[in-house]
C-alpha cells in the first residue's frame, strides 16, 4: 500500500480509518470515551474519509446496531467459545460499527468493566486480549470484507495490546494510540501475563513490563506510531511526575510523537436549539427562553419552581477524581445561602453516593441527587441549571464543561487539564475583552471551590449583565468535532510518514 498518495483531505481517496473503543456511545457509554468514539470517527466521515467503529458485542449493543449481520468467523487461538465479527450501522447515524462477538468474553449485562457489585471482572485480561487480538486482525485486513485501513486508531488500556501485537507486521496500517485518562493503565500481575501466552519478548522495560507489572497502556504508547492525550494542557501534565502515574518519563521520551489533541462536541447530540430533551429550544439569541427549561429541571428533580433561585448542576462519576468530595464539603455553605439549589447526577464511589443521598434527604428543597445515569436528565441539567460545578482534581479532557458552553450554564472548573484548556475565567481583563466564559480555581481544596461558587454567585446576582456576557460568551464558541476532526487528521499524516520506523525502545 502506498500510503504516500492518500491526500488527508481527498475524496474518494481519503484515509480510511478504524477507530478501536471498549465503548461508543449510543450503544454502551460510561464516560468521555464513549462520547468521542461515536462522534470523531462521524466527524471524520463528514470531511470525507473511510471510518469505522469496532467495539465488543455487548448485549446493548447487539440491540442497537441497525442491520446488523454475521459477517464471518473467527479462529483466534486461546479463545473460549466462538468468536465471530458482526457487522451494522450506528442506530441514529450511517456510521459503520463491527462488532466482536464472543459471548464468553462480552455477553454480560451492565457495565462493560465491572459486575454489579462494582469490581472488575476478573477476566478483563483475556478479555481486552481477544478484543485487541480481533483489532489487530482487523487492522490488517480481512479478505471477506475487502477493507482494509490506512490508519488503526486505539483509544485507553483496552486497547493497548493491539499495537503491540502488530509491532512485527511489515505491511501494518500506521497506529495511533490515545490517552482519555492515564489513571487507568490496564495493570496486571506477571502471572497474567504468563497466562495470556504472549510473546516472552514483551516482558521487557521496552516492552509492557512496569515495575514488575504487566502495562496494557503501555502497549498503546510503546509501539503506536503517534500518542496523544485529549487536551493540551493534560498532555503537558502526565508528562511531570505529579500527574504522570508513574509514565511521565516514557512520555516525556516520546518528544514529538506525543501531543494534545482536544476533544470537541457533536452538535448533532448537544444543540440547544433542537435538543428533544428539553421541552424549550434556545439559542444565543434567545437566551431568555433558557428559563424554561430551569423550571422543568426543578420539576423533574422534585424541588421548589423557583425562577429566582441559582441552580447549580453536576453530571459526572462520583468518584474523588472528579471532586465530588469538594462539593459535599461545600454544602453546609451552599445551603446557608437563601435561594440556591443543587441538582447532580452520576453513580460511583458508595460512599459518595450515600452522603449525596443523606445531604438531599436532609435539604429535600436545596439538594436533589439522581444516582444512576440517564440521558435525557443529563442534558435537561445542562440546558437548567445556571451554572455548572466541574472541581475535577484533574481532567485529561471533560465533555460537560464544553457542554455547558454550548448551553449556557457557566462553568465552574479546577484550572487543570481541558478544563483550563476550554474555560476562560472571569477576570476583569477578560470580562472588559469579552472573553471570559466561565470560573475557574486553582486550589483543588473546599476553601478554592467556594472561593468560585461564591464569585459566581455574586456577579449572578448583582452583576446580570455581566453574567449575561458569560453565558454568551460561552455560547458562541466553536466547540464542534469539525476542527478536533482536522487536527486529528494532521496527527494521521504524521504518523504514516513516520511509519517505516519502528518506535525506538524506551524505559518506564
Amino acid at each position: 500500500m502506498d500510503h504516500s498518495e492518500i491526500s488527508p483531505d481527498a475524496s474518494p481517496t481519503g484515509y480510511r480509518v478504524l477507530i478501536a473503543s471498549s465503548e461508543a456511545h449510543p450503544l454502551v457509554k460510561t464516560g468521555g470515551l464513549g462520547d468521542v468514539a461515536s462522534s470523531l470517527p462521524m466527524a471524520l466521515r463528514d470531511l470525507g474519509h473511510d471510518a469505522r467503529l469496532v467495539l465488543p458485542a455487548y448485549p446493548s449493543a447487539r440491540k442497537q446496531v441497525r442491520e446488523l449481520k454475521h459477517l464471518m468467523d473467527l479462529r483466534i487461538a486461546g479463545a473460549v467459545g466462538g468468536v465471530h465479527l458482526l457487522g451494522g450501522l450506528l442506530p441514529d447515524r450511517d456510521l459503520p460499527v463491527y462488532l466482536v462477538d464472543a459471548p464468553a468474553y462480552f455477553c454480560r449485562e451492565g457495565n462493560p468493566y465491572t459486575d454489579v457489585s462494582g469490581r472488575d471482572w476478573g477476566d478483563n485480561p483475556e478479555r481486552f486480549l481477544l478484543f485487541s487480538r480481533v483489532v489487530a486482525h482487523l487492522a490488517m485486513g480481512l479478505p471477506p470484507l475487502e477493507w482494509r485501513p490506512h490508519i488503526l486508531h486505539c483509544n485507553d488500556w483496552q486497547t493497548g495490546l493491539a499495537p503491540a501485537l502488530l509491532r512485527d507486521q511489515d505491511e501494518r496500517p500506521a497506529t495511533v494510540f490515545t490517552i482519555h485518562n492515564l489513571a487507568y493503565q490496564g495493570l496486571f500481575d506477571r502471572a497474567t501475563f504468563d497466562r495470556l501466552h504472549l510473546p516472552a519478548s514483551l516482558w521487557a522495560v521496552a516492552g509492557l513490563e512496569f515495575h514488575q507489572r504487566m502495562s496494557f497502556i503501555k502497549g498503546g504508547i510503546v509501539f503506536s506510531d503517534r500518542v496523544n492525550t485529549v487536551s493540551p494542557r493534560y498532555a503537558d501534565e502526565v508528562r511531570t511526575q505529579r500527574f504522570g502515574c508513574g509514565l511521565d518519563g516514557l512520555l516525556r521520551q516520546l518528544g514529538g510523537r506525543f501531543r494534545g489533541i482536544l476533544n470537541g462536541i457533536d452538535y448533532r447530540i448537544w444543540n440547544p436549539a433542537d435538543d428533544p430533551a428539553l421541552p424549550q429550544g434556545y439559542d444565543s439569541d434567545h437566551v431568555h427562553l433558557k428559563g424554561e427549561n430551569k423550571r422543568a429541571l426543578q420539576q423533574r428533580f422534585g424541588l421548589p419552581r423557583n425562577e429566582h433561585a441559582f441552580v447549580l448542576g453536576h453530571v459526572g462519576r462520583l468518584v474523588e477524581q472528579k471532586g465530588v468530595d469538594l462539593i459535599i464539603a461545600i454544602l453546609p455553605r451552599l445551603v446557608a445561602v437563601g435561594q440556591v439549589q443543587l441538582v447532580m447526577q452520576g453513580a460511583g464511589d458508595r460512599a459518595l453516593e450515600q452522603a449525596l443521598q443523606d445531604a438531599a434527604a436532609q435539604h429535600p428543597d436545596r439538594v436533589s441527587v439522581f444516582v444512576g445515569y440517564d440521558e435525557p436528565r443529563a442534558h435537561l441539567i445542562e440546558a437548567g441549571c445556571d451554572a455548572f460545578l466541574m472541581p475535577s482534581r484533574f481532567e485529561p479532557c471533560g465533555l460537560n464543561q464544553m457542554y455547558s458552553l454550548r448551553y449556557g450554564s457557566v462553568p465552574i472548573v479546577h484550572s487543570t487539564g481541558g478544563l483550563a484548556d476550554t474555560v476562560v475565567d472571569a477576570s476583569d481583563a477578560a470580562l472588559a475583552t469579552g472573553t471570559a466564559t466561565g470560573f475557574l480555581f486553582n486550589d483543588p481544596n473546599p476553601d478554592g471551590l467556594w472561593y468560585a461558587v461564591e464569585h459566581a454567585l455574586w456577579m449572578h446576582r448583582e452583576r446580570p449583565e455581566q453574567w449575561r456576557q458569560l453565558v454568551l460568551a460561552g455560547m458562541r464558541q466553536d466547540l464542534s468535532w469539525q476542527a478536533s476532526a482536522r487536527r486529528y487528521l494532521a496527527f494521521y499524516a504524521e504518523a504514516i510518514a513516520s511509519r517505516e520506523r519502528l518506535p525506538e525502545a524506551a524505559s518506564a
